[in-house]
């Protein structure tokens, strides 16, 4: 059954209109605007709906590392003079079976149907990266796929590289935060409400440290199934908000401001975006279609809700560096290397060296963050063990003191 959506559209004269069209659901009403070139800036269902909450189950994306091997694959069969389809032929004989094997299947009896490659895949976008059937409408434009291929490989590489060394570099930090919640929640639920009766014994006031221990642990061997249900019903809500677009907005502007990790997300979102639009440029896609992909790329929501509106500027004839500078979101050195990349032609180029200095920022900052993060770790740690500790002693020394006297 059809749907009719409201559409904010920009036309390829730079115009901003308002229309309403009909089709099956958003994606195919999108597929059928942009093939007449129009740019979707909103398509909302018009009237009110109300439906269930829908459960469908996302496509798990391909791993990174067999997508990196299967682009390598092609493009060395492609080069050695095999036709596209016997290529991909070749390369589902060796496939395992499995998911990944009945896509690729079906994407290539869609081509060996007369349908583009880079259509095929945009139909799984679940699956593959955006930028992708981008680069392969590219390479089937130029006639040079093999080349978009190796290009699209080496920017999955660099991306995957940046990736592990901030992933690695948080393990050892997040590790040592879950054991020491690990150790105090048993030293709250063991070993402290032993001390409880002994206490009783002694004809002292408990000091406050003391009864304020005592009190949290009693509250949480009285209350532990209610705090397990507390904490995962909240851990759930939280994470269904946090996947709605204004959960996401919210959380990720939050991490922007985070005291120097913030700094170091936000260069990394940077980094994303200029890698992303160089590569695109490389391959031949035009700077305003590129500019969309590579917004789209980029994995903060803020960021790029800040980067979305100056693809409109662009496309009314602004500079690309005037656009950058006006999202607010770029630094003025790389603002400036954008401006010369753009005068002097050699934009993809520079956005390139723009996303290699942005990761040697992140690199070096996440150095400096966890060489101070470690140890404050460690002392907080100190800290809260040496005052369950002194919880527990204060009474004995409050009893010795008054024996004595």
């Amino acid at each position: 059954m059809a749907t009719q959506f409201v559409c904010r559209l920009g036309t390829a004269d730079g115009r901003v209109i308002e229309e309403v069209h009909s089709a099956i659901d958003e994606r195919a009403l999108r597929r059928e605007l942009e093939r007449r070139g129009l740019h979707i800036f909103e398509a909302k269902p018009s009237g009110l709906h109300f439906s269930l909450p829908s459960f469908r189950r996302r496509q798990k994306a391909i791993p990174p590392t067999e997508f990196m091997i299967f682009n390598q694959e092609l493009a060395s069969l492609l080069k050695a003079g095999l036709p596209l389809l016997q290529a991909l032929d070749l390369m589902l004989e060796r496939m395992k079976p499995g998911r990944v094997q009945e896509v690729l299947t079906d994407i290539r009896d869609r081509v060996r149907a007369g349908e583009e490659m880079s259509d095929a895949f945009a139909r799984y976008s679940d699956m593959f990266p955006r930028l992708y059937p981008a680069s392969l409408k590219a390479g089937e434009r130029s006639g040079d796929l093999e080349n978009v291929l190796r290009r699209f490989v080496r920017y999955l590489k660099l991306v995957g590289e940046a990736r592990k060394r901030v992933t690695s570099a948080l393990v050892y930090p997040v590790v040592l935060v879950v054991l020491s919640l690990a150790m105090v929640g048993v030293l709250s639920l063991f070993v402290i409400p032993k001390f409880e009766d002994f206490f009783a014994t002694l004809d002292v006031e408990l000091p406050l440290p003391t009864r304020i221990t005592l009190g949290m642990s009693s509250f949480l061997t009285e209350n532990l199934l209610w705090v397990v249900v507390a904490v995962v019903t909240g851990g759930f809500f939280i994470r269904r908000w946090s996947r709605s677009d204004l959960g996401r907005l919210t959380l990720d502007r939050l991490k922007l401001r985070i005291p120097l990790v913030g700094s170091i997300l936000h260069r990394f979102s940077l980094s994303e975006f200029s890698r992303s639009l160089g590569t695109l440029l490389a391959g031949g896609i035009p700077l305003v279609s590129a500019f969309e992909i590579a917004t789209d790329a980029v994995g903060n929501n803020f960021v790029r809700r800040r980067l979305a509106p100056t693809i409109q500027q662009v496309r009314e004839g602004q500079p690309f560096y005037q656009a950058l500078e006006d999202s607010g979101v770029f630094y003025p050195l790389a603002i400036n290397l954008v401006k010369v990349g753009e005068e002097t032609g050699a934009l993809d180029e520079m956005l390139t060296n723009v996303s290699d200095f942005f990761d040697e920022q992140v690199e070096t900052q996440l150095g400096r963050v966890l060489s101070l993060l470690e140890p404050l770790l460690m002392v907080f740690l100190g800290l809260v063990v040496a005052m369950l500790l002194l919880s527990i002693y204060l009474p004995l020394f409050s009893s010795m003191g008054s024996s004595n006297f």
